[in-house]
């Protein structure tokens, strides 16, 4: 069963050892990270840090009681606004069961009903086939192409644009329900 939580500062070893496991893995679709980012201290850091400033809303996903990715809503403005972006990744060895398609649904939901968002912004590597599927599975629209958007993999990097409105996803739980 797929489940995510709020993280805590005491999930960083768990967290920094998924990492490292999956350092390699993750490095396609990572900024360069400075050594700090895999370590224990570091992620206690990041993590605390995140929490403590209160524009992200960031998420462990668990399967069976163990962390295997994160989902995160980033850069969250309330206001006139009520968007965010959002961030997901999950370990090579959960990889295409479907774990990233329910991490997704399940901070939507959570986005749109417990945070009372209006929009999510998500944005993928224009080779990223898969995390594209995943957006597009759960209702994100394509809406344009920024090029040069985040530097990943030590390189400037084009991605697609996609978002998902409130009045959609909640549509469409309605439909299901």
């Amino acid at each position: 069963m797929i489940g995510i939580r709020l993280i805590s500062p005491a999930d960083a070893a768990e967290v920094a050892q998924l990492i490292r496991a999956n350092r390699e893995y993750l490095a396609p679709w990572d900024p360069a990270r400075d050594e700090s980012y895999y370590t224990d201290d570091g992620q206690w850091r990041l993590i605390s840090d995140v929490l403590r400033t209160g524009t992200s809303l960031p998420h462990a996903i668990v399967e069976d009681g163990r962390i295997v990715g994160r989902v995160n809503l980033n850069n969250v403005v309330h206001g006139a606004f009520q968007s965010s972006s959002l961030g997901y990744w999950v370990a090579e060895h959960v990889a295409g069961r479907g774990v990233a398609s329910a991490a997704v649904g399940l901070i939507l939901e959570a986005a749109f009903t417990t945070y009372g968002l209006h929009r999510v912004e998500a944005g993928t590597l224009l080779h990223n086939v898969r995390s594209q599927r995943v957006l597009e599975r759960l209702g994100f629209e394509r809406f344009g192409m920024a090029p040069g958007y985040l530097r990943i993999a030590g390189q400037w990097q084009d991605y697609y644009l996609y978002q998902l409105l409130s009045d959609k996803w909640l549509a469409g739980r309605e439909v299901a329900a």
